[in-house]
């Protein structure tokens, strides 16, 4: 996972695994799976080849703007989430959405409403996230019918 409360690193991590991934340099495990989730968004491409207007770009979700960082960490973070089976019962709601959703980008979308309304619910109680509930919001989008 990547690491830091400074928003300017963060996203200066992107922008070095970008340049790496595109000049064909060696990844670690972390690097290339930031790498696979940007090459997943070619849409931020354009974003990603100017690197002071990514790292100071200001995203309002009111002005129909999405942080395209947000966007992909929430899909890194689901990624580790179920690579290590945890909250508890996640690898398994995964295996069952793919098989629904055949497109595990979509599949991922999906699982980011659940994520997000969990992180949402947390800062607005100034508490860790709930992961009970956050795994039961997962059970039921994996039980609704299509």
């Amino acid at each position: 996972m990547i690491y830091s409360q400074d928003r300017s690193k963060i996203r200066q991590q992107y922008l070095d695994v970008w340049t790496k991934a595109n000049n064909g340099q060696t990844l670690d495990a972390l690097e290339e799976l930031i790498a696979d989730v940007i090459r997943e968004h070619p849409e931020y491409h354009p974003l990603l080849q100017q690197a002071d207007a990514a790292i100071d770009s200001e995203f309002y979700p009111e002005h129909g703007t999405t942080n395209p960082f947000l966007h992909m960490g929430m899909h890194i973070a689901l990624r580790e989430q179920v690579g290590t089976d945890r909250p508890a019962g996640i690898a398994d709601i995964t295996r069952k959405l793919l098989l629904r959703y055949r497109d595990s980008h979509e599949m991922e979308h999906q699982m980011m409403e659940c994520l997000g309304k969990s992180l949402w619910e947390a800062q607005r109680n100034n508490t860790a996230p709930d992961e009970q509930q956050y795994i039961e919001s997962l059970r039921e989008l994996a039980s609704r019918k299509s």
